[in-house]
């Protein structure tokens, strides 16, 4: 069986758009998103897409 693909957004601030973080092409199963700053490690969507994604799947983020 095939794994999902789960992508990973993260964008600066709630005020920020993710809107250009896409995925063009590709067909994704879930998105993780969170709004919160670099200088922070407190990422839940993060902490919850680790604990979410099983061997086989792929994990895709838009930039880094």
């Amino acid at each position: 069986m095939a794994g999902q693909i789960v992508a990973y957004v993260r964008v600066s601030s709630v005020d920020q758009n993710t809107d250009r973080q896409t995925f063009e092409g590709v067909h994704v199963d879930k998105v993780f998103t969170d709004k919160c700053s670099g200088g922070t490690r407190n990422r839940p969507a993060l902490t919850e897409m680790l604990d979410y994604v099983r061997e086989g799947d792929t994990i895709v983020c838009h930039s880094i």
